[in-house]
């Protein structure tokens, strides 16, 4: 396969939550995030929403969708499932199951987010830590107030890990299996 001379950019991600509406007003107040569109309704049996049914599968019947846009053009689809009900999982951090368990916003003043997370309803997960030695690049786990896991970081993805000092920035490239113990 050949390789791309330039990276996919990131389109959109997808959070359900049990309140919509809520969701909107949430993450337009917290990070400033503008609604594009939506609320609308999605149905399996409407012909304008059909592929909802085909892609969600046989239990899917109704949901409202919305959309909204982060400070940087990347989209934040939200979906509140009405047919089966949205549920809240028994653990919203299972980290060592397949699949997303968080996302990541970037703000320079973490402890300013941070507080105004909390202030908004949101949970405040973990410390604000320093996390790369010598630098002051900062992060902190915090929670919606739906349950979502996000993280939050003082400077971009790129200006994190792009120049990591420590050891281990690129130790055991090959994996045999995916074991990197040994």
């Amino acid at each position: 396969m050949a390789e791309l001379a330039t990276p996919r950019a990131l389109n959109h991600i997808g959070l359900t939550v049990p309140d919509i509406h809520a969701a909107i007003d949430w993450y337009g107040r917290v990070f400033g995030f503008r609604r594009i569109m939506g609320p609308r309704r999605l149905e399996a049996k409407l012909s304008d929403t059909a592929e909802s049914g085909h892609i969600l599968g046989p239990r899917f019947r109704a949901a409202l969708q919305a959309h909204l846009v982060t400070g940087n053009g990347i989209g934040l689809e939200l979906f509140q499932f009405t047919d089966p009900e949205t549920e809240a999982p028994d653990d919203n951090l299972e980290y060592w199951k397949h699949g997303y368990w968080h996302i990541c916003f970037t703000d320079p003043d973490i402890e300013g987010l941070v507080a105004k997370i909390v202030a908004e309803g949101g949970k405040q997960r973990t410390d604000v830590w320093a996390f790369v030695p010598g630098t002051d690049r900062k992060l902190c786990y915090c929670e919606d107030p739906f349950g979502n896991v996000i993280e939050i970081f003082s400077h971009s993805y790129e200006q994190t890990f792009g120049n990591w000092p420590n050891e281990g920035r690129d130790a055991e490239q090959a994996h045999p299996k995916g074991d990197i113990d040994g």
